[in-house]
């Protein structure tokens, strides 16, 4: 998750940086927050649709898959970030709840009906 959130913050700097330059000030207001948080779904969204990981996944080798084999959608990515945002809103207990599951998931997991499996690093 750091990693993912460091390129999330450079991510959202360059996004502040071209809103100041067009508007010439300080920019704030929901405006702005709905364009970071609009930012912050579709970084996650698009890396769990299109690559089954994001890259602090992919440093870590691992995968979100779905529990029932079927293709990894925008739904299941829109569960799992709502699943996340309440996971970090209970101040990480949607992500102890790994060690209560007898699935070892998480609220994100259980939401997206979604795992996240270790992928044995391969050798080329």
């Amino acid at each position: 998750m750091c990693y993912d959130a460091l390129i999330v913050v450079a991510l959202w700097l360059v996004t502040l940086f071209i809103a100041v330059a067009i508007a010439g000030h300080a920019v704030v207001g929901p405006t702005m927050q709905s364009i970071l948080f609009i930012e912050l779904f579709a970084f996650f969204a698009g890396f769990w649709v299109l690559r089954g990981q994001t890259v602090g996944m992919l440093a870590w080798h691992l995968q979100v898959v779905t529990v029932d084999g079927s293709p990894f959608t925008l739904r299941h990515a829109l569960w799992r970030f709502i699943g996340a945002l309440l996971a970090f809103a209970t101040l990480g207990l949607g992500y102890l709840w790994k060690f209560i599951d007898p699935g070892g998931r998480t609220w994100p997991d259980l939401m997206s009906k979604t795992e996240v499996i270790y992928q044995a690093k391969t050798v080329s």
